[in-house]
């Protein structure tokens, strides 16, 4: 994993997973996020540390209205945010696909 990037997870409500992945991604250039668990509702967050001040912000404004949670890294969560989804998560987007 590379020094360029920190991760911050997020615990969310599955029914909030888009609007909190839309409100974080919408400040361009502060971080781009990828649902690691789409059932267990776990968000991370890739904010580049020159933004990690902005990043805590706009998350603790999601958390001050209940949208998340940070969380510390789940169990497991060892592959590289950066590289290719995890194979589970790409095996249930094709399965949900008409």
């Amino acid at each position: 994993m590379s020094s360029d990037v920190v991760l911050i997870h997020l615990r969310v409500p599955r029914h909030e997973i888009a609007y909190v992945k839309f409100v974080i991604e919408s400040y361009e250039g502060v971080a781009v996020t990828r649902t690691l668990d789409r059932h267990a509702a776990v968000v991370v967050a890739l904010v580049a540390p020159d933004f990690l001040d902005d990043a805590r912000h706009i998350i603790g404004a999601l958390e001050a209205e209940g949208a998340c949670r940070e969380i510390d890294a789940p169990a497991g969560a060892g592959f590289d945010p950066l590289g290719p989804e995890p194979a589970s998560a790409a095996n249930e987007s094709s399965e949900e696909a008409p």
